[in-house]
């Protein structure tokens, strides 16, 4: 099992305080994945859009002759093709996920993050969580194909809750956050293996090609 933690945020000011406030929520969530899957080889990784400088020009990977777009591009598509289920990690920003985020994921094509599911983690140094960038979040996983799972996490006063290295503060109540935790995980893991093993079965670039066009959307023409 591989999964990728994608860390929403390149932010590194404040307020809000501390700043990177969404590293520690994506070491926490790798903690937890790693440790409650360790009987399952499961890998994680983290995703920090600071290790993928884009070009201020928007050119996403899909539109490169294949296998000619920029090396950073490459690896990291490969990677998410790879994968078998997403953790997307964000701040709120007007109501809507990060910048950082949206334009990381904008730069590559549904093909890749198809047919695997994908978990919501929003979190805020205030008391909101950043939970309505939840609503957008979905929409935007969804189109990409990467269905999230019911569940959520939301994370009030991210700073109160994890240390710096993603552990837990001493001042919370770590079994309650951990099983908080556990029933999206719990939800991620179980899709990501029952569609690992499908695709296994039936590859579903076979059954549904993905899109070349944007106008392959298109309904049927009614006056054709």
């Amino acid at each position: 099992m591989n999964l990728l933690v994608f860390l929403g945020s390149v932010r590194d000011s404040t307020p809000p305080k501390p700043p990177r406030l969404g590293q520690r929520v994506a070491l926490a969530c790798t903690r937890y994945l790693q440790a409650a899957n360790a009987d399952k080889e499961v890998q994680v990784e983290i995703i920090d859009p600071l290790d993928y400088l884009l070009d201020p020009v928007f050119k996403p990977h899909f539109s490169y002759p294949k296998g000619q777009a920029p090396e950073h591009l490459e690896r990291l598509a490969a990677k998410i093709k790879a994968a078998d289920g997403y953790v997307m990690v964000s701040p709120e920003y007007n109501h809507v996920m990060s910048p950082a985020l949206m334009h990381l994921l904008n730069h590559f094509g549904n093909a890749l993050f198809s047919f695997k599911p994908s978990a919501i983690v929003t979190y805020s140094g205030g008391q909101c969580g950043g939970m309505r960038a939840a609503v957008n979040m979905r929409t935007c996983l969804s189109e990409l194909g990467c269905l999230p799972v019911s569940a959520m996490i939301h994370i009030p006063k991210a700073q109160d809750v994890f240390e710096e290295n993603g552990r837990y503060q001493a001042s919370v109540d770590q079994v309650a956050w951990h099983n908080y935790l556990a029933r999206t995980f719990t939800q991620l893991h179980w899709w990501a293996t029952a569609t690992k093993a499908h695709r296994a079965q039936s590859n579903p670039a076979k059954l549904t090609s993905p899109f070349v066009s944007p106008d392959e959307r298109n309904a049927p023409d009614a006056y054709a």
